[in-house]
């Protein structure tokens, strides 16, 4: 049976900008279990400047995350910011060089657009129809973001060889090429994001790093459970559709995934002396598990994509 290597990153320093739920929370205790010192980024925080915190209004945050990172192996470091304010994310580069000198390992998975997307039931709706603002403000927390965050903090990644920057987005650049997804903007922010690891790859390769945009499949998130009204402990009982005023989860969901193990993907590429091999593509938790042989929590090996 698969177990970790507790030591694969040790030493190694990794920023996780969106640590705070889901897939970044799930990457950041990953990345922790192989050893790694992580900085845990976002917006909701236990201690921090109540005013920044996420629209979700949810109660996971950043301190949550790091303490997560520590009781696997790592070292978790939380640090408040708002990703979408340059002034906040140079504060946190100036933080990094001082504290750190070096960032080996950059995940971008701040998203925060999840309330904003809206229910299935708005899904859909053409752009003349669709909420100008909603919209706009769906690109700005899913792009600018991305290029905010890479602009101040790859300086720490490129200095030198070996660096390694995640994209994290929903759906592969080929899957996405060929399908409409939810909304104008939703579309456009999952297509943009694929490309960014394209573009930074070409970028990055001439200082010896890496760029890759990584997807999960039917990520078993924090609000994906609540919806279900189930835990990460018998989230099964939802296919039954015996829980208590909660709708059954389609057929599908039977191949969903833990956030740990997109975040195992990320690890197993970090620990890869071979990775630059990823440059500029776009794959799957699941490409990943079948190259570097890892499972989820539960032992398996899951794979929504392919039944998409």
């Amino acid at each position: 049976m698969w177990t970790p290597d507790h030591d694969a990153l040790r030493g190694r320093v990794a920023v996780v900008a969106g640590a705070t739920r889901g897939a970044g929370r799930g990457i950041a205790a990953a990345l922790g279990e192989a050893g790694a010192t992580v900085v845990c980024t976002g917006r909701s925080s236990s201690t921090g400047d109540a005013a920044i915190r996420s629209d979700y209004d949810r109660a996971e945050t950043i301190e949550e995350t790091a303490a997560l990172v520590d009781r696997l192996g790592g070292r978790g470091v939380p640090v408040q910011v708002d990703h979408l304010d340059p002034a906040q994310v140079a504060g946190l580069a100036e933080r990094l060089r001082a504290e750190h000198g070096h960032v080996d390992v950059l995940v971008n998975d701040i998203w925060g657009a999840e309330v904003l997307k809206g229910p299935p039931s708005t899904w859909n709706t053409p752009v003349w129809r669709h909420d100008l603002d909603t919209g706009l403000r769906i690109l700005r927390l899913a792009v600018d973001t991305h290029l905010i965050t890479s602009h101040h903090l790859l300086p720490l990644l490129v200095d030198r060889p070996s660096g390694l920057l995640v994209e994290v987005t929903d759906g592969t650049a080929a899957y996405n090429a060929g399908q409409y997804r939810i909304s104008v903007y939703y579309d456009l922010a999952k297509v943009a994001v694929n490309r960014l690891a394209f573009s930074q790859g070409h970028e990055l390769a001439p200082y010896g790093a890496t760029a890759l945009a990584v997807t999960p499949g039917w990520l078993r998130s924090e609000i994906m459970l609540d919806n279900f009204g189930v835990t990460e402990a018998n989230w099964r009982d939802a296919l039954s559709g015996s829980v208590p005023g909660h709708p059954a989860a389609p057929e599908g969901f039977a191949a969903s995934e833990s956030p740990r193990y997109v975040g195992r993907g990320v690890a197993a590429v970090a620990a890869d002396p071979d990775r630059a091999r990823w440059n500029q593509r776009s794959v799957t938790s699941a490409e990943l598990a079948r190259e570097y042989g890892f499972t989820d929590t539960d032992g398996t090996r899951p794979d929504s994509w392919s039944t998409q």
